[in-house]
């Protein structure tokens, strides 16, 4: 039998019988385990490329409860492309104003998103169990299409044993035992992940003595769609920081931070949480509206990730690969962005256009992401719960003059929000020949503006495409078998000028399948661009 860990959110998968569970072994070029936002992406990231996915999870849906509620711009312009977004940004919550307050002082308030001309908000609240659900439905759309998609739910991988260019795999279901091979074998299954552990592989890092209450409320209320944060609370019995966000379905998640020492079970009795949530209720509203208690946890978070993220013909993915703590929305965010980066690699690869080391850079890219994001993190926690009384002193000094002079501002760090990372000076990327605008050199990821037709991102498809902007000529460029079509602006907006231009007249970008920047020219050179489009597929450049 499938062991049942926590209960479901939404049925999306149920489980049905294969002919393969009594058939011949059957191998599949990609294997995916586990149905999260990572495993999901991936696998129709691959499958609307045309390589065929099948993603096991050992149950039929999204787990209850919210988990993830955070989702970036940069997740969301993925999920644009892969055909997902509308409904995430319609169900969603968007917000790109937040507050920071220290005791009963409003400290400041920060925008996201200050400026103009993005098909996707800075954020949107949703939780985690709805993007599931909408990735599914994308599934189910390309499957219809003829996508190569295949979801397997209550399908546990109970043993594993690596060959040279393969993994063999045993799965259990709820019909009993059967066997299938893979020959990449994608682990996205979660910090507490299976196959790392039957891998024995380590998972390295900090555990951070603290806990924090999580406290999703369902009410009506007039709160304003905002982040609110504070450092010392002045409502009873909040720990030593507390945060407010509104989510849909009128649900609102309210973290306290605990501390250490505690008693777990106390803690999560109903009514002492009520209580805390009374308290901060009554300070904001002045009174206490009605409300339930929608779903409850008490989390202790750590920031650790894998030494490496490919191990032969298995790659992890999303927390099974790296773990940091929620402050700042990197979690899910950052797996996603790992789906992307893997996604065209091994599409290529196992197209026969690139070599199996093309994967090695997968891990290199990713294994740097992860860094950013665990010291962006462990900042953040640092900065959150001082370790001592001099560096509680501090970070009071920093609070203080950020309530009253903007400098100070950039100090304080309730946690930096997800941005993706950009990949300078790894091997893909490069030239740079353009004295062009900093946020689009080489290695960085695209940003949105609009075009004459949409948005810049909407017309970035998914291949290798090549950007020409201003009055001069480009064509498609083929290299090692891979074409780059050309993308023309001839008139650029204001907004596109400004993030791809700066002060040149024209200029010309090679942009990736993942809608990165490979390189970029004051004017169309088809050897230069052969040579880094060559370069940016792991053949080197000439």
């Amino acid at each position: 039998m499938v062991l049942v860990r926590y209960e479901t959110a939404f049925k999306l998968y149920p489980y049905e019988k294969v002919p393969a569970q009594s058939g011949a072994v059957q191998r599949h070029p990609v294997v995916i385990v586990g149905g999260g936002p990572v495993g999901l992406a991936l696998a129709l990231d691959l499958g609307k490329k045309g390589t065929p996915a099948l993603v096991l999870d050992d149950h039929d849906g999204a787990g209850l409860g919210s988990k993830a509620i955070c989702f970036a711009k940069r997740t969301l312009d993925i999920a644009s492309r892969l055909g997902a977004s509308a409904s995430m940004v319609d169900k969603g919550v968007v917000w790109h104003v937040g507050k920071v307050f220290h005791g009963e002082g409003n400290l400041f308030k920060f925008d996201l998103l200050p400026e103009s001309g993005h098909r996707n908000p800075a954020f949107i609240n949703l939780q985690q169990p709805y993007f599931e659900r909408f990735l599914v439905d994308e599934i189910r759309n390309a499957q219809k299409a003829g996508a190569p998609i295949e979801i397997r739910g209550r399908n546990s991988v109970t043993a594993m044993k690596q060959f040279g260019d393969y993994t063999a795999l045993d799965i259990q279901t709820p019909d009993g035992p059967y066997q299938l091979e893979a020959e990449y074998l994608i682990a996205c299954d979660g910090a507490r992940s299976s196959i790392r552990d039957m891998m024995g592989l380590s998972f390295d890092g900090r555990v951070f003595e603290d806990n924090f209450l999580i406290a999703d409320v369902k009410m009506k209320a007039d709160f304003p769609t905002e982040r609110w944060f504070w450092f010392e609370p002045p409502f009873k019995d909040s720990g030593q920081s507390a945060l407010l966000h509104k989510q849909p379905d009128d649900i609102w998640r309210i973290d306290f931070q605990l501390g250490w020492d505690i008693d777990r079970e106390k803690e999560l009795d109903a009514d002492r949480i009520r209580a805390r949530v009374d308290a901060m209720l009554s300070s904001q509203a002045g009174s206490v509206p009605e409300y339930e208690l929608h779903w409850t946890s008490i989390y202790t978070f750590q920031c650790r990730r894998m030494e490496t993220f490919r191990h032969g013909t298995v790659l992890f993915a999303g927390d099974s690969a790296h773990q940091v703590s929620p402050f700042g929305a990197r979690g899910a965010n950052s797996g996603v962005q790992d789906a992307e980066n893997l996604a065209w690699k091994l599409d290529l690869v196992l197209k026969g256009l690139a070599e199996d080391s093309l994967l090695d850079t997968y891990a290199t890219e990713r294994e740097f992401g992860a860094d950013e994001n665990i010291l962006n993190s462990s900042r953040a926690t640092d900065f959150m719960t001082p370790k001592s009384n001099v560096s509680k002193t501090f970070r009071n000094a920093v609070l203080d003059l950020a309530g009253r002079h903007a400098f100070a501002r950039p100090l304080v760090n309730s946690g930096r929000l997800s941005v993706p990372c950009t990949y300078d000076g790894f091997d893909l990327f490069g030239p740079d020949a353009l004295a062009g605008p900093d946020i689009t050199r080489p290695g960085s990821s695209c940003p949105d503006a609009p075009v004459s037709e949409g948005y810049l991102l909407d017309h970035l498809s998914g291949a290798f495409h090549i950007l020409n902007i201003g009055d001069g000529t480009a064509n498609s460029v083929t290299s090692e078998g891979i074409t780059a079509d050309v993308i023309n602006i001839a008139e650029p907006s204001s907004e596109l000028s400004a993030r791809y231009l700066g002060d040149a007249p024209c200029a010309v970008y090679l942009i990736r399948p993942d809608q990165h920047v490979v390189a970029r020219w004051a004017s169309f050179d088809e050897k230069a661009i052969a040579a880094a489009l060559k370069n940016s597929i792991g053949k080197g450049a000439e």
